[in-house]
């Protein structure tokens, strides 16, 4: 069964271990990212950058027990034992943002060229010196920035120069592309069973309506 250290307070001063819940985090596998199916409404907002580079921070480093941050991911988040990645309930992963993606607890799907879809939840802001038009990093254009256990993380994905995936989560098969579109989630889940797609329906298919926009899905990660 999947594995999970839940994060708790430093005010309490513990890690412990926890074992499926039944969120959908339990699930979690990169490599079902490539299948990924959405579980919530969303909608696009375009992508103020396609850049490929895909960067990362400890969240560790976060220690200001007062903030929005800190209190986001040690309430909300619990560190896949086997990647180091922060995931919140719903498997949607911990990423930093620039201040164009809204407050703490956000969450996107960032869409992929290659075809993946990754699904996010903002748990750290981009400083605005670092991130000046409020979307990519000025110095390596990085539009999401991974909040992990680096220790995890290099045990995980190795890396040439001491840095988990050597400095760029780019360079892992299932992580991999350039951002082609920008998702904005709602707190709205997809009705369980269908997805209704944007396609208009012909005065001459009204009779086939339904068959036309309504099409069976398993949502989240494929168990």
């Amino acid at each position: 069964m999947k594995a999970f250290r839940l994060l708790t307070s430093a005010l309490a001063g513990a890690a412990l271990l926890f074992t499926g819940s039944g969120f959908a985090r339990e699930d979690f596998t990169l490599a079902k990212l490539k299948d990924y199916k959405k579980e919530f409404k969303s909608v696009s907002i375009g992508t103020c950058s396609s850049s490929s580079t895909k960067t990362y921070e400890d969240y560790r480093m976060i220690t200001s027990t007062g903030s929005a941050q800190y209190q986001y991911i040690h309430n909300n988040c619990e560190v896949d034992e086997e990647t180091g990645f922060l995931l919140d309930e719903e498997g949607f992963i911990g990423v930093a943002m620039g201040y164009n993606f809204g407050p703490i607890g956000s969450r996107y799907y960032i869409v992929l060229d290659t075809g993946i879809t990754i699904p996010v939840v903002k748990v750290d802001a981009k400083a605005a010196v670092d991130a000046p038009n409020g979307c990519s990093a000025a110095l390596d254009a990085s539009v999401i920035e991974f909040v992990i256990d680096s220790d995890r993380a290099k045990q995980y994905f190795g890396g040439s120069n001491g840095l988990a995936s050597s400095g760029n989560f780019n360079n892992y098969e299932y992580l991999n592309g350039s951002i082609a579109d920008i998702e904005k989630v709602s707190d709205e889940p997809i009705e369980t069973g269908v997805i209704y797609t944007d396609s208009l329906v012909q005065e001459k298919d009204k009779r086939t309506e339904t068959s036309d926009k309504v099409k069976l899905v398993e949502g989240g990660f494929n168990r």
